[in-house]
Order: C-alpha cells, then sequence, then structure tokens
C-alpha cells in the first residue's frame, strides 16, 4: 500500500507515541524528515536522532524528550497537505502560538523555521507546526 502523506504520518507517530511515553520512534528515511527531525532537535522537542541504513531507504530513530514525565511535544499539527498546499509570502510568515511554537517552512533556502524565515525574509509552503 502506498502512503500518500509520508509527512502526516511521521507526524501521527511521533503525537501517539509522546503520548504513549515512548523512548523511542523508528521512522522511514527521506532527507525532508531528516531536516524536520534536525529543526526538532534544535528547538528541543526531541532529544536526538539516528540515521540506520537498514534497507535502501534507510530508517530514522528519534529518541523523544520528556521533563518530569511529560512529553515537549504538546501538538503537532500537518498545515500543507497534499489536497491543499498552504503558502506564505516573506510578510505573512505564521507565528505558532504568538512564537511559543514553531512552524516549518520549506523555502528555496531549504527547509527553516518561521524565524529563521522571518530573518531572511523568504516565504515559502508551511509543513507544519509543533508546540
Amino acid at each position: 500500500m502506498s502512503v500518500s502523506d509520508p509527512i502526516a504520518d511521521t507526524l501521527t507517530i511521533i503525537r501517539n507515541a509522546a503520548r504513549a511515553r515512548k523512548e523511542t520512534v523508528e521512522l522511514k528515511a527521506s532527507k525532508l524528515l531528516e531536516r524536520l527531525m534536525a529543526i526538532f532537535k534544535n528547538d528541543g522537542y526531541i532529544e536526538d536522532f539516528r540515521l540506520l541504513k537498514d534497507n535502501k531507504q534507510g530508517i530514522i530513530k528519534v529518541y523523544l524528550k520528556y521533563e518530569n514525565n511529560k512529553p515537549l511535544i504538546l501538538g503537532l499539527k500537518r498545515i500543507s497537505r497534499p489536497g491543499l498546499r498552504v503558502y506564505a509570502d516573506k510578510t505573512s510568515v505564521p507565528r505558532v502560538l504568538n512564537g511559543l511554537g514553531t512552524a516549518v517552512i520549506s523555502t528555496s533556502r531549504g527547509v527553516i523555521t518561521d524565524r529563521e524565515a522571518r530573518k531572511l525574509k523568504v516565504g515559502g509552503e508551511v509543513v507544519c507546526h509543533i508546540w
């Protein structure tokens, strides 16, 4: 069975694992998901991630982060999806929870956070929000 939206599937797997207090999650690897996990790690939402070359595609092993036995990922939301793409120009880059969360944006300069997009004055496709 083919997957029509691997990003939404990945976000759902991470959301469910955080709610179930799992320590690790294994995901099918792609360059976009690898960059997404790097953003989550830099913003402190996950502990770490590793790229494992198990088969042709590879696997990303994500180590989730908890504080006082509560997950640091409170919410994940897919914004732009295959049926409805959502774009933001440089003047309308979204803020998540008035700056407390992070919007991930795919731009011509790569996959970056909303803060980096405002700093570089670029817009792009809004991939997801995390808080």
